[in-house]
Formats: structure tokens, C-alpha cells, sequence
């Protein structure tokens, strides 16, 4: 199986030493599950284009700092592919800014919140789980690292999970039992020293220091980022198997 890792962030050299790029981290994080997995990497953030959504079985769209407002040339492709992928049935997964981005191609809309900053661990409710996605039970943790979110899910979305701070947190696009795109506000890729790594290099000169102790406080918390892991790759295999069988 061949997946798609789309880089629209970039980790800064401090953390790069340490844990890699988005890349290197989805790769290490999906092989966990899929150890024979391949990899297609496109650093559209830092200019490389995208090809077609067939190059692929699957894509994932990665966080990044930029908002998918942004009127950058290749944000604006990006929504288009993701347009184009779901009219191709091909599966797409979205991280943070992915979680956003996908939402807003498809008919959403995100904004910078007046809730500001969401920083930590975050509980969230689920609602509506299909069968597919039973183990995240009645709610999941996860790292939260965002100030923008969504304010208007597309018609084709359904809600999964929300909290009172975040309330479109993760959804899927489609059919849920079979659906075209899953999605996620929190980050499954990451870890606590990898957040802690961030405070400590860029969020503590612009998150309240009030928000940073809370977080900072709460990182001992268990996430459900292996759960997380599992559906991603049960989504993308059985996704893929969907296409391949309708093509044969």
C-alpha cells in the first residue's frame, strides 16, 4: 500500500533533531500498524507540487502553523485536490490544519477562534461512532495544539467528537461505515515531550502563560494516540481494498 504524506508544516530545526519531520513521524507512526506500507512525501508547504490523487492509495494531510483561510497559491491547491480526491474515491486523512482544511474544500468554514489557544491534553466526547470505530467508547484523549478551528462542518460531514472547547473535533466525510475522509483535530503523531518541545520553542512567546501552565500541567495525562493509529490504518486498508475492488 501506497500512502501519501502531504507536509504543510514544518518542524523547526530544535525539534527536527529530535523527532524527525511530519513526515519521518506519520511514517514511523503508520508502519506501526501497516509495517508494509509505502511512502510518497510532498513538501507542498515548501513549494513541491502536487501530482494526482492517484499517485497514491490513500493521503494524509499533516498540521501545520498556517491558517487554511490563507489565501496561499498552494492551500488553494490543496482544497482542490482534496476535492479531487473524494470525486476519485480516494481515501483521505486529515491531522489539525488537515482536520481544517478538508472541512473548508469541502463547503466549511474555519476561523481563528475566540476561544483562543488550545493547548494540552483535551478530552472528547464521541457521538454517532459507526461500528468501524467502537474503540474510541464514549471519549479519547488527545494533544491539542491549535488556536483556529472549524465553525461550519460541511453537509457531507458527520460529527464524531467534540468538546465543549472544540466542538467539530473529528468527523467523517461520506458514508461512515465506509466513508471518503476521516479527520481529527488533536495530534495521534505526537507525544508529550514533542508538545512540551513546542512551548518550550515557539507557543510560550504567544499562548497566555496562564493557558501554558494548564497544558504543561496536564501532559502526564494518557492520550488515546495508538486507537487513533489503528483507525487511521484500518481506514486507509479497507478504503484502499473499496477502490481497488470497484476498479477491477
Amino acid at each position: 500500500m501506497r500512502i501519501g504524506i502531504l507536509e504543510t508544516g514544518n518542524v523547526s530545526d530544535a525539534l527536527k533533531a529530535r523527532f524527525g519531520d511530519y513526515p519521518s513521524i506519520f511514517h514511523a507512526l503508520i508502519h506501526t500498524r501497516l509495517p508494509d506500507a509505502e511512502f510518497i512525501d510532498v513538501s507542498i508547504v515548501n513549494g513541491e507540487k502536487l501530482g494526482r490523487p492517484d499517485d497514491a492509495d490513500g493521503w494524509l494531510i499533516t498540521g501545520s502553523r498556517h491558517g487554511v483561510y490563507e489565501d496561499l497559491d498552494w492551500i488553494n491547491a490543496l482544497k482542490a485536490f482534496v476535492r479531487d480526491c473524494v470525486a476519485q474515491n480516494v481515501p483521505l486523512v486529515g491531522i489539525c490544519f488537515g482536520h481544517q482544511l478538508i472541512a473548508e474544500a469541502m463547503g466549511g468554514k474555519v476561523e481563528k477562534s475566540e476561544r483562543g489557544w488550545g493547548l494540552g491534553v483535551h478530552e472528547y466526547q464521541t457521538h454517532n461512532l459507526p461500528g468501524w470505530m467502537a474503540d474510541l467508547k464514549s471519549s479519547f484523549k488527545g494533544y491539542a495544539v491549535h488556536q483556529d478551528q472549524i465553525v461550519t462542518p460541511p453537509s457531507s460531514a458527520q460529527i464524531i467528537a467534540s468538546s465543549e472547547f472544540c466542538p467539530y473535533a473529528a468527523m467523517v466525510y461520506g458514508n461512515p461505515d465506509a466513508p471518503d475522509a476521516i479527520t481529527v483535530q488533536s495530534h495521534p503523531e505526537m507525544t508529550a515531550e514533542f508538545v512540551q518541545g513546542l512551548i518550550d520553542t515557539r507557543l510560550n512567546a504567544i499562548v497566555p502563560a496562564e493557558r501554558v501552565a494548564l497544558a504543561e500541567a496536564g501532559l502526564v495525562q494518557q492520550v488515546q494516540n495508538d486507537i487513533w493509529t489503528a483507525l487511521i490504518a484500518r481506514f486507509l486498508e479497507a478504503a484502499s481494498k473499496r477502490r481497488a475492488s470497484a476498479a477491477a
